[in-house]
């Protein structure tokens, strides 16, 4: 298709599996004339529009003076409003009436890259009444595209003379730009992309277009509006070839901004939630250090030095060796049972050799014997085939870090573990009939935290229900499905 063009259907079809478009550009469409001069003056483009509307033909314009080919005869607005653009960087928009050509025409300038471009179009365009609708006509099929793409900026490329046609508006509302239905230079787009991204944008729209099969174009980047600011935006296109070379592109551009905002201040949530886990943990590792440090200084350290006095009395006392060596003996045979309990408090249990039911049942054991307590525990429902390791190992974790809390805090006769299963979802109940406690004014405590923690880190949840003389009660869901 020549950018003058045949005469083509005006209708979108579609073929198969294909869609077929216009084959006239919209910049056709609309009659908008456009015409570019450089820095003397000197006109470097000129549509067919333009030739329709100023009568006068492209060959006889092109590297001419523009002043020179319309002088006296255009209006003095029109030189002034020309010669501002030129010292500023935003489009300009005005509207002004032509004696000599006996219309109204709606102009809109813009500078760049040592260029003026100049998209018009004449008030009295709509006097012809086949032109609006065959306009309409062609406009709904394409706004019917579009919006299958976004409702928001719409625009038409084209590729080959790298132009962008601006439709409906969508760019003032959402970045400023005084532009409606006008063409912009692809470099007015260009130069306005974020200076950290413009590489990347232009190498894969390049690597797109390249390809020649794919009609998709899709990216995110920022956007400077008519005020300075970056918006983030959306971009998608659909490519349209000839003959295998990318002659158009139609599609629209959505302002995410909102988005974006919404999704930092999620990941800067999700750091602070992060910051939380990481102090919970290393809290959990101090004070397990001080407590291990408490129970050799204090206690361990002290029976062996028990231990070492007797054995040696025993060596200057002969009459009551015996019994100072047995003495000794059983203050060492304390020491290594002490010595097993904390090993065993901080070794990972090999769920694979013992299973988390029998990891759970000796800790229940071993909490009896040291507390006069009564300690419960049943599953219904539950495989534990079905559950990884790593979800054992964290239950496991959770009911310890719950039985320490009822011991130290508690004052609790009885406790309930009870584990059960709801379609693809483990819930592990642990409750206690011990003092209880106000949830509006309790503290969060580094126990409760490292629960939420692991809870977290298998995508579960915890609730806890407690009131002050009636027990405490903690509820933790978790999924037995991986979430990537």
């Amino acid at each position: 298709m020549s950018r003058n063009g045949l005469v083509h259907t005006n209708n979108i079809q579609k073929t198969g599996n294909h869609l077929w478009y216009p084959q006239k550009t919209i910049t056709e469409i609309v009659t908008n004339g456009f015409f570019a001069v450089d820095q003397r003056w000197t006109v470097k483009y000129w549509n067919s529009a333009a030739e329709e509307l100023l009568g006068v033909a492209k060959a006889d314009i092109v590297g001419k003076n523009l002043w020179e080919e319309f002088a006296e005869i255009i209006p003095v607005n029109f030189y002034s409003a020309y010669h501002k653009a030129f010292l500023q960087d935003v489009p300009v928009h005005f509207i002004e009436y032509w004696a000599e050509k006996g219309t109204w025409f709606e102009v809109i300038t813009y500078h760049n890259n040592n260029t003026l471009s100049v998209s018009f179009k004449s008030r009295n365009q709509s006097n012809n009444p086949e032109h609006p609708v065959r306009e309409l006509k062609i406009l709904n099929e394409l706004y019917r595209f579009v919006t299958e793409v976004t409702n928001d900026c719409l625009w038409e490329w084209d590729l080959q003379n790298k132009e962008i046609f601006w439709i409906d508006g969508g760019h003032k509302r959402a970045f400023g730009y005084e532009i409606v239905n006008a063409l912009i230079p692809q470099s007015f787009w260009e130069n306005r992309l974020h200076p950290d991204e413009k590489t990347r944008i232009l190498a894969k729209l390049n690597a797109r277009l390249s390809n020649g099969n794919d009609p998709a174009w899709e990216d995110e980047y920022r956007f400077r509006k008519a005020d300075g600011e970056y918006a983030y935006v959306h971009d998608r296109g659909h490519i349209i070839y000839e003959e295998g070379i990318p002659v158009r592109m139609i599609g629209a551009t959505q302002d995410i901004s909102s988005r974006k905002s919404a999704e930092n201040k999620l990941i800067q949530e999700r750091l602070g939630r992060q910051k939380e886990i990481t102090h919970a943990v290393l809290s959990a590792q101090e004070n397990e250090r001080t407590e291990i440090g408490k129970e050799l200084h204090d206690n361990l350290n002290q029976v062996l030095g028990a231990a070492k006095l007797y054995i040696e009395m025993a060596k200057s006392d002969e009459a009551n060796r015996t019994m100072c060596l047995d003495k000794a003996a059983g203050f060492i045979v304390n020491v290594i049972e002490e010595i097993r309990r904390i090993s065993k408090t901080l070794a990972s249990p090999s769920m694979q050799v013992m299973g988390l039911f029998e990891s759970i049942r000796i800790l229940l054991d071993d909490l009896k014997t040291a507390h006069p307590m009564i300690a419960e525990f049943d599953a219904y429902d539950i495989d534990e085939t079905d559950l990884v390791e790593k979800l054992q190992l964290n239950i496991f974790r959770i009911v310890q870090e719950q039985l320490n809390n009822v011991v130290k805090h508690a004052n609790a006769t009885r406790v309930i573990i009870h584990m059960t299963r709801k379609a693809d979802e483990l819930i592990l109940l642990i409750s206690d009939d011990g003092d209880g406690c106000d949830l509006s004014k309790i503290v969060k405590g580094v126990g409760i935290m490292n629960i939420r923690s692991r809870a977290e880190l298998c995508h579960g949840t915890v609730k806890i229900t407690s009131k002050p003389g009636h027990g405490y009660s903690l509820k933790v869901l978790l999924p037995l499905k991986d979430k990537k």
